[in-house]
Parts: C-alpha cells; structure tokens; sequence
C-alpha cells in the first residue's frame, strides 16, 4: 500500500495520532511522509484542525470532490465576468483605437469568400505560431473541411498552433472527429467553459478579429499593428491558461462497468482485498484494474483517479 494511501487510511481510523507516531507507524523516510502529506492536502483530503493531536484531520473522498467541484463553479463564475469584461475591452480597441491608425495597420474585409481566402493566406505565410478561439464553430461537414485543410498548411511548415474550442462544442462528433484529427496533425488542442469572441493570431504580426456589427463569419478585422497584436494575443494567453485538454484527447474513454463499479468501491474506502471479495476477483485482479483506471485517468494515485474520475462524471 502507497503512503498516501497507508495515511489516509491510519487519519480516518484514528485522527488523535500526532504526526511522529504515524509515520513510524507508516514505516517510511520523513521526506516520503512529507510528500504524502502534500499529496492529500493538495487532493483536499486533509483539512488542518486544532481539534486533534496531529493537527490535520481527514476528509471523506465526497466531501474533497464537492469542494473540489465547488471551487470549480466560483473559477468558472470569475472567467464568465472575465469574459464580460474582455469583450467590453474588444470592443473599446474597435471603437478607439483602430480608428487612429492608418496605412495597412488595420483593415476591413467583408464577404465569407473574402475571409476565408484571408484565413487561407495567413495560414500559408505562418511560420512560428497561429493561435485562436472559435466560438461559434462552423459545424457544417464543408466548413470543418475547409478548416482542416487551412490549418494543414501552417502545420506543414511546423508552426506551433495552438485553439481554444467551447468544451460544449465537442459535443457534437463532427467538430470532435474534427478536432482529433487536428491533434493527430500536431495542433494543441484545449477547450474552455466560455469564450468571448472569435480570433486569430498569427505569427505576432497579424490578428484577425471579428467585424462589430456584422453577421458571424461575413466579416473580419485584420489588425497589423504591433501594439494591438500584443494585446490580443495577451488575450490568447489568458484563456490558454484557464483552458484545458479535453478528456476525449487522452483517449479516456468512459469506463466499462466493472472498471466503474471498482471506481465507486475506491470511493467508498474499500480496500483492494475488500474489492476483491465483492467482485469475486483475486487481488491481483484489482491491483490491475485500478492500474487501469489510474493511467486512463492520467493520474499518480488512486486518490487522484477518484478525483479525476468524478470531475468526469464517472462516479
């Protein structure tokens, strides 16, 4: 048994140990007790208390999910005035600051045809990096085709492309089947609960910015210069860094329901030695299928994989 695991079990059972006591009771080097400490702390497993000898007390694997999830919902209610609030700055560059510029540092491109041959050469000129969002993903069969084709182009010439897609939008397999594909290719593929507006920036020189006023996809702003650029890229980077890997990219499948129903025993607290009795397996056959499970998961333990697992609806 992990230490992780070997503490957790010992804090549940009897939280008045004091520290030194249950590592000697654990058998292991201070830095791997501290580690594990760590670890369960950073799962919300541990919560400090001043009513017991060691200071910690432990949390059942429910109440570290919901809080985990809860934390969740108040990020994801901060991104969505975050998002507010970045499409009223979009706005205020459209309405106060393109105007000053003038030459070719901005333009105005009107027409489907015209944008998509727009998106099509910055694709082919791309030489170190093409980033987007694409909220409002053009769905139709042609439209992910024509997508596909264009992004090809710049991975071909070994730019690192990065996009951000509503996580919603996975929900339809054309755009999934699409977005695998993309992966496959070598793109860096996140998604996130909301995003702002569409854009495009490629190679920090141009950005391509939607047209206000106009229809989706009938007309786009092409911004060149520098200081603009900066900052829409700036915004890239923002919701890069609140986004994340879609489990469909890790090709974490939903269990079967064996592999579920050992997900919802580790759940409860049950030992591998108890699983086993209930499933009528030997150990060794629950070792492997938590194994399983834990690399599916892309997680270090099986406390990490039952997180994971109920972020994903698992259990």
């Amino acid at each position: 048994m992990e230490t992780s695991t070997a503490l957790y079990a010992r804090l549940l059972a009897d939280p008045g140990l004091p520290l030194d006591s249950l590592r000697e009771e654990i058998g292991c080097e201070e830095s791997e007790f501290e580690q594990a400490l760590g670890e369960l702390h950073g799962l919300g497993l541990l919560q400090r208390t001043s009513a017991t000898t060691s200071g910690m007390a432990a949390v059942s694997i429910d109440t570290a999910v919901r809080q985990l999830l809860a934390d969740s919902d108040r990020r994801f209610t901060a991104l969505l005035g975050e998002a507010r609030r970045t499409r009223e700055r979009v706005e205020h560059l459209h309405a106060r600051y393109l105007p000053l510029h003038t030459g070719t540092a901005h333009e105005l491109v009107r027409g489907a045809d015209r944008v998509a041959a727009l998106l099509e050469d910055a694709a082919r000129a791309a030489r170190t990096e093409a980033l987007s969002l694409r909220p409002g993903q053009d769905q139709s069969e042609s439209g992910l085709a024509e997508k596909l084709a264009r992004e090809r182009i710049a991975l071909a010439h070994r730019v690192a492309l990065r996009t951000i897609y509503p996580a919603a939008a996975l929900h339809q397999g054309a755009v999934l089947a699409h977005v695998q594909a993309l992966t496959a290719a070598g793109a860096r593929i996140r998604v996130a609960h909301t995003l702002p507006l569409w854009l495009i920036v490629v190679d920090a020189g141009l950005a391509v910015l939607p047209a206000p006023g106009e229809p989706p996809g009938s007309a786009a702003v092409v911004v060149r210069d520098p200081a603009v650029v900066s900052v829409v890229r700036e915004l890239f980077e923002h919701f890069w860094a609140a986004s994340w890997v879609p489990p469909e990219l890790l090709g974490r499948t939903a269990p079967d329901d064996r592999h579920r129903e050992v997900l919802r025993l580790l759940a409860a607290g049950l030992t591998d030695q108890a699983i086993g009795r209930k499933l009528e397996v030997s150990d060794r056959t629950v070792r492997r299928l938590v194994a399983d499970l834990t690399a599916a998961l892309g997680a270090q333990s099986r406390f990490q994989a039952g997180v994971h697992a109920a972020r994903l609806g698992w259990i």
